[in-house]
């Protein structure tokens, strides 16, 4: 309850200096718009329909592309984590391509892929995979080598044993790996649609710029923070849901 409140807190009193600085005069509404203009502005952008559909573009494309870096770096972290061959035949490239800038590679997504959606959920995975490969990579590693010498005692062999065993004992600290890159992939979503897009978040914050709109650059902003935060609860609860005895283990 009172790290509830402690958090509150420190949005009250963000908003309050952001209160003082706007509605004293202390900054100028060109670059810092009131609380009060930002939620007109908010309204304004709803009822004409494109907040709504500019927050439906963008989460598609940012959980299309994170839903393929999960799908494509899960098998592979894990056997980097389970094969000292595998892992050194694939991580020397893992570990440079996860430093590459993402927006340095959208000229070349653009050259290979076109201007279509299949370009934007490109950057989302670029920017999500190669973390994602590494974090799931330790915490596979992570899990105890007594329960898998036990569970080869027991006759289990090969599949049975990522299945049986690796997997379940894991799975809480991947789902903390995959609530984290998702957080990564918002933060790409403004890359992924700086160039050739026509609606989203994204855009639409790129669009503001030009006519120096902060208060539409704000509500684009704070839709993403919302966004982020529901998705952040919706993970936690699933993390309840398809790993409850991680909680057991924690109250232990």
């Amino acid at each position: 309850m009172k790290n509830r409140f402690l958090s509150l807190l420190c949005f009250f009193i963000i908003i309050g200096a952001w209160c003082i600085a706007t509605f004293g005069g202390f900054v100028s509404e060109i670059f810092l718009p009131s609380p009060l203009g930002v939620i007109k502005k908010m309204i304004e952008l709803a009822k004409e329909g494109d907040l709504w559909n500019s927050c439906y573009s963008s989460t598609r494309r940012v959980m299309v592309g994170w839903i393929w870096s999960v799908v494509f770096a899960l098998p592979i972290g894990m056997l980097m984590a389970r094969s000292k061959k595998f892992s050194a035949f694939i991580q020397p490239i893992i570990e440079f391509a996860r430093y590459l800038p993402v927006v340095a590679l959208v000229p070349l997504t653009l050259l290979y892929m076109g201007i279509d959606e299949s370009q934007k959920y490109m950057i989302i995975f670029l920017g999500t995979f190669f973390q994602l490969v590494l974090m799931v990579c330790d915490t596979v590693s992570s899990v105890d080598q007594n329960m898998i010498n036990a569970a080869r005692t027991l006759g289990a062999k090969g599949f049975q044993i990522y299945k049986e065993v690796i997997f379940p004992a894991a799975l809480p600290g991947l789902m903390d790996d995959f609530r984290m890159t998702i957080g990564w992939a918002w933060t790409y979503l403004v890359v992924a649609e700086m160039v050739a897009a026509s609606d989203g978040l994204g855009y639409m914050i790129l669009r503001s710029q030009r006519y120096l709109a902060t208060d539409t650059i704000f509500s684009g902003l704070i839709m993403i923070g919302l966004i982020g935060l529901v998705t952040d609860f919706l993970f936690r609860i699933l993390s309840r849901l398809v790993a409850p005895w991680a909680e057991r283990l924690e109250a232990k």
